[in-house]
C-alpha cells in the first residue's frame, strides 16, 4: 500500500531508478515518466520546505530519516506524505542508492491543521473555553481562561475541575450541576471559582456535553465569561442601598429582611433569634440646643459602638431616627441582655466635645414559638419603653408573651442572672461638656 521508490545518488542529483505501482497510484505518474529523473520534480519547485533541508543533510552523512513533506502530483494538486529514506550501501560500505518509503498523510496532516485551526480560533475569543473528559479532567483550555484563572495551560491541564472551586457555593450547586451532565442537558449559572492568586472571581458560564460516534458523553465544554466587576458594582449598589447614609448601619429596609429571614428560620428550624431596641435619650434637647450636625455626630458615635459590639454574624439597624435595632441570630436571652448592658455602658463612656456625655436606654426580646417578628418588636419596643419611663440610660428584658407582665433588668439579675445592669441619667443631662 506505500509508495517505494529506489533512487541513486549522482553527485549532487538522486536519480529514481525505480517506482512501485503504489506510488505510481498516489503520484499520478507512470513509471515510464518518472525513472530516470531527478527526486525533486516531486517538489514542483517547492524547495524551502524544513522537512527537505533534514533529508538532504541525512542523503549526505548516509543517516536514514523520516519526514513530512507536501509533493505534487502530476495534475498539480499537493498531497502530504510521510517519507521513510534509508542508505543502500555496497560491499565496501559506499552508498550507492536509497530506498524511500512513502506513506500518504494527507489525513492526518489535514486534521492536525484543522485542530491547530481550531486551537488558534478558540484562543482567540474572549470568552474562557474550558474541555474536560467525561471525568471532568481538564484536557484543553485557551488563552482567555489562563487569563480568567491565573493557571497556565500546563497547571490545569490533567487536573481536576475542583482545583477551581471556591468552597462559597453550596454542596447542592454541584449536585444540581452533575445530575444536568450526567443526563446530557447544558448547565448555565454563575459560578464564584478561586483565582490562582487566592482571591475570587464570578464568571457567567454554560456547559454542554460532547458526545462520540456512538452517542455516547466523551467530553464537556464550558464558555466562561468573568462577570467580576459586574457582581461587583451591584454588590457595592445593593451595599449603598441597604446602608444609612450617615452612620453606615444597615437601614431600615435591610433590616426588615434581616428580620424576616431570622424568623423564617426560628419557624422552620426553632432556634430563637433576639432583638435589641435602643432609643438615645433626650436626643431632641441634643438637637434643639446644639443643632443637628451635633446631633448627627452623636448618632455616629452610638453606631460606632453597636459596630463594635455586636457579633459577626449580628446585624445593627439604623431603625429610624434615633432608634436602633439589633437583630441577634440564634441567641439566648442572657447573649442578648449581655450585649445591651455593654452597649449601654459603653455609650455612657461616650463623650462629644460639645455635646458632652450622652446614655441610651434598650429593651430585650427573645423570640418564642408562634409569635411573629412584629409580636416580638412590640415586646422589645413596650421593654424600651418601661426603661425611658424607669429614669433611662437602663436595660429591659421583656419575657413570655404578649400577655405576660415585662420584667425590669435587676429583676432579670435577681431571677439569677450574673449581670449587672445599672446607670440613672438625670433629666438634663447636658449642662457642660463634662456633664455626666
Amino acid at each position: 500500500n506505500d509508495g517505494i521508490v529506489v533512487a541513486e545518488q549522482e553527485g549532487e542529483d538522486n536519480i529514481l531508478i525505480y517506482a512501485n505501482p503504489a506510488f505510481e497510484r498516489l503520484t499520478g505518474y507512470h513509471s515510464d515518466d518518472i525513472l530516470y529523473q531527478d527526486c525533486r520534480f516531486l517538489q514542483a519547485g517547492d524547495r524551502q520546505q524544513e522537512g527537505l533541508t533534514a533529508i538532504r543533510e541525512a542523503v549526505k552523512t548516509g543517516a536514514p530519516s523520516r519526514q513530512i513533506l507536501r509533493n505534487y502530483r502530476k495534475d498539480g494538486s499537493t498531497y502530504h506524505v510521510e517519507w521513510n529514506i534509508s542508505p543502500v550501501r555496497d560491499d565496501k560500505g559506499v552508498i550507492r542508492q536509497f530506498v524511500a518509503v512513502q506513506r500518504d498523510s494527507s489525513e492526518r496532516v489535514q486534521a492536525e491543521q484543522e485542530r491547530a485551526l481550531l486551537a488558534r480560533a478558540l484562543n482567540a475569543a474572549n470568552d474562557g473555553i474550558l474541555i474536560t473528559d467525561r471525568d471532568s479532567t481538564i484536557v484543553f483550555v485557551n488563552q482567555a481562561f489562563e487569563a480568567l484563572t491565573g493557571y497556565s495551560a500546563a497547571e490545569l491541564l490533567g487536573q481536576p475541575t475542583e482545583m477551581l472551586r471556591s468552597g462559597l457555593h453550596e454542596p447542592e450547586f454541584y449536585a444540581q450541576l452533575q445530575e444536568a451532565l450526567s443526563l446530557g442537558h447544558n448547565f448555565r449559572a454563575t459560578f464564584i471559582n478561586r483565582h490562582k492568586s487566592g482571591g475570587v472571581y464570578y464568571a457567567e458560564q454554560s456547559i454542554a456535553a460532547l458526545r462520540d460516534e456512538s452517542g455516547q458523553i466523551s467530553h464537556y465544554v464550558g464558555a466562561s465569561k468573568d462577570i467580576s466587576r459586574m457582581v461587583q458594582r451591584e454588590m457595592e449598589l445593593r451595599e449603598r442601598a441597604n446602608r444609612d447614609k450617615l452612620t453606615g448601619l444597615l437601614n431600615r429596609h435591610a433590616g426588615e429582611i434581616e428580620l424576616k429571614r431570622n424568623q423564617l428560620q426560628a419557624q422552620n428550624q426553632l432556634r430563637p433569634y433576639g432583638v435589641i431596641l435602643g432609643d438615645i435619650d433626650l436626643f431632641k434637647q441634643v438637637n434643639d440646643c446644639f443643632g443637628h450636625v451635633a446631633g448627627d455626630r452623636v448618632l455616629k458615635m452610638v453606631a460606632d459602638v453597636l459596630s463594635g459590639k455586636v457579633r459577626r454574624y449580628d446585624h445593627a439597624v439604623r431603625w429610624g431616627g434615633e432608634e436602633f435595632l439589633i437583630v441577634l441570630s440564634d441567641a439566648s436571652l442572657g447573649v442578648a441582655a449581655g450585649l445591651a448592658e455593654r452597649i449601654r455602658c459603653a455609650v455612657e463612656e461616650c463623650a462629644d466635645p460639645e455635646v458632652g456625655r450622652f446614655t441610651i436606654s434598650l429593651g430585650v426580646g427573645l423570640w418564642e414559638p408562634g409569635e411573629t417578628e412584629d409580636d416580638l418588636l412590640k415586646r422589645a419596643d413596650a421593654a424600651l419603653y418601661r426603661a425611658k419611663h424607669r429614669g433611662r440610660n437602663q436595660v429591659a428584658i421583656a419575657t413570655g408573651s404578649m400577655n405576660m407582665p415585662l420584667v425590669h433588668a435587676p429583676e432579670l439579675l435577681a431571677q439569677g442572672d450574673s449581670l449587672t445592669f445599672s446607670g440613672k441619667s438625670p433629666d438634663k443631662p447636658w449642662t457642660g461638656a463634662a456633664s455626666p
